[in-house]
């Protein structure tokens, strides 16, 4: 088995990479299909099923999808030209994707939201279609974004069965459980990490890998540091204030007292979490750590380490991402990420496991330390559910990414004062996660028909 860290980790827009960045990556993937196919389209529609239906206003899915099929795409976003290209398409009920004729697209009509059954492939499913003059439809495609900004088509994700999932992939290091990892690394005497660059080294070079690690890292900071910098009311009815800022100015004008509690360092983690969370909210650039409801918990893992504990080096940041996003695939391989499948547990819980590794792994821990270190981080997000109010990543979801790094590093932290050896296996966790996610009702699954979101008055 082998997930890139340039698939884990993704450059994207806010604020959700299954509900917006997924939508517009198969609106694009889309127009390349009509592009090769013998077709003369004239129209274009799309429908909307399950989770993308249930919260596709709060997550922006309808501006995404539409956007993907005027042929724009995540990692290259603009936004000033996305409302442009949004107020045209809303005057002339024209798209004008690039490589194709001028395609008539009425969002009013055209993009339906089915409150129905889910399809049947997964909870996050969309229907993307081509119509002739007489609007009879030429040529469909299903698609299901299935987390962390991947998208499968409908014969794409029939085609991931057993089988598939059984076969070695052609990297030296293919572990597909936590048992075969720690297996590799006492066989080859490797780091989890430096397996995970050997098996990145298949497909990239090693100056390639370190730009796009470098890259990675640059983007996650920069939008930690535009939230932490920036105030005002976040976009979507519900009216939630910004509060990374204040929260982040308070704690810089503490800094030096010697009374200030030890328990503080939590608010700094909280601090940090948020800002990217506040900025992914506010449909700003985030990167997938593995989705965008999780995207605080990885960087402000990061930057604790950096900014906090002695020795931290920049020069170890791409061993942390390389880490963690071994970790991230296990869990994506053989349970989820993704909160519609598996509740919030798929979310913030794989991104806190992923973080505990990185940090475990670059604060010297051994490869079962690290192992230990995320299934204890897991463990403890066990059950979670995917509950947003008004169907927005907002509440609970950005305080939720501060807790989920003060988890990470407290399981780093106990993962590190041990040997390695515990009662509960990673793959263990991965599993009952995967069983907890099947067996939980749809309503706790990112749809906002039970927990909190029914239960804020005025909401």
């Amino acid at each position: 088995m082998f997930l890139s860290v340039f698939d884990m980790f993704k450059v994207g827009i806010g604020p959700s990479s299954s509900h917006t960045m997924g939508p517009m990556v198969a609106g694009a993937r889309f127009l390349e299909t009509l592009k090769a196919s013998p077709f003369h389209p004239v129209g274009l529609r799309a429908s909307l099923h399950g989770s993308l239906a249930f919260t596709g206003k709060g997550h922006a899915t309808d501006r995404a999808t539409i956007l993907g099929l005027a042929g724009f795409a995540p990692d290259s976003y603009d936004a000033e030209k996305a409302e442009a290209t949004l107020k045209s398409i809303a005057e002339t009920g024209m798209v004008t994707p690039p490589g194709l004729p001028a395609l008539r697209f009425n969002p009013e009509s055209d993009l339906v939201f089915d409150f129905g059954p889910s399809l049947p492939g997964h909870a996050n499913g969309m229907i993307l279609m081509a119509t002739d003059a007489q609007g009879d439809v030429i040529l469909q495609e299903t698609y299901y974004s299935i987390g962390g900004g991947f998208v499968l088509t409908e014969a794409e994700h029939a085609a991931v069965d057993d089988k598939v999932l059984s076969e070695r992939s052609p990297v030296p290091y293919p572990f597909r459980s936590a048992v075969e990892m720690l297996e590799m690394a006492a066989a080859s005497g490797l780091t989890i990490a430096q397996m995970k660059r050997a098996n990145e080294k298949v497909f990239r070079s090693e100056a390639e890998i370190a730009s796009g690690l470098s890259r990675i890292w640059t983007v996650m900071n920069d939008c930690m540091d535009r939230g932490l910098t920036t105030d005002g009311i976040l976009p979507g009815g519900l009216k939630v204030r910004r509060r990374a800022k204040s929260i982040h100015e308070a704690l810089l004008a503490e800094r030096g007292r010697n009374l200030t509690a030890p328990h503080v360092i939590n608010d700094w983690m909280s601090a940090y979490a948020m800002a990217v969370n506040e900025e992914n909210a506010a449909g700003g650039q985030v990167v997938t750590a593995p989705t965008n409801g999780a995207a605080g918990v990885v960087p402000a893992v990061i930057r604790y380490w950096l900014d906090h504990v002695p020795g931290a080096s920049a020069s170890q940041v791409g061993e942390f991402l390389l880490t963690a996003a071994a970790i991230g695939g296990l869990i994506k391989h053989n349970a989820s990420i993704s909160g519609a499948e598996c509740g919030c547990q798929a979310e913030v819980g794989s991104a806190a496991a992923m973080a505990a590794a990185g940090l475990c792994a670059v604060m010297g821990g051994t490869p079962e330390q690290v192992e230990n270190a995320a299934e204890i981080a897991l463990e403890h997000h066990l059950g979670m559910t995917c509950d947003p109010v008004k169907g927005l990543v907002q509440v609970p979801c950005i305080e939720r990414n501060g807790l989920g790094a003060i988890k990470a590093v407290s399981a780093a932290s106990l993962s590190l004062r041990g040997d390695g050896q515990h009662f509960v296996p990673l793959d263990a966790a991965i599993e009952t996660m995967r069983q907890t996610g099947q067996d939980m009702h749809e309503r706790y699954k990112e749809t906002s028909l039970g927990g909190l979101a029914v239960n804020i008055p005025n909401c």
